[in-house]
């Protein structure tokens, strides 16, 4: 397998560049990339803490949602029994 060289073994993530939580400590950090650590099998998430400091590494699968990602949700209007909203007000034609 050939290797790409600008890559850096490193993989897409939607959060990337977003504050997340690491379950596995409970710590928070930015999440900066989704790539190899050492002789690891599987990549690893990259984190920095938000204020700096020294960076760690947590498995991919220990990710939360992005702080801003939570935010919306809180936003959103509780689950509750469905009601069918009010059909929207019609003009008349003349």
């Amino acid at each position: 397998m050939t290797r790409p060289d600008r890559s850096f073994l490193h993989h897409p993530h939607p959060w990337l560049g977003c504050e997340v939580e690491d379950t596995t400590t409970g710590r928070r950090g930015i999440l900066r990339a989704i790539a190899p650590e050492d002789d690891a099998p599987y990549p690893k998430a990259w984190l920095l803490p938000a204020g700096g400091g020294t960076e760690w590494t947590t498995d991919v699968s220990a990710l939360a949602e992005p702080a801003h990602r939570q935010r919306e949700r809180s936003r959103r209007t509780p689950p509750g029994p469905k009601t069918p909203s009010p059909a929207p007000a019609t003009r008349k034609k003349r």
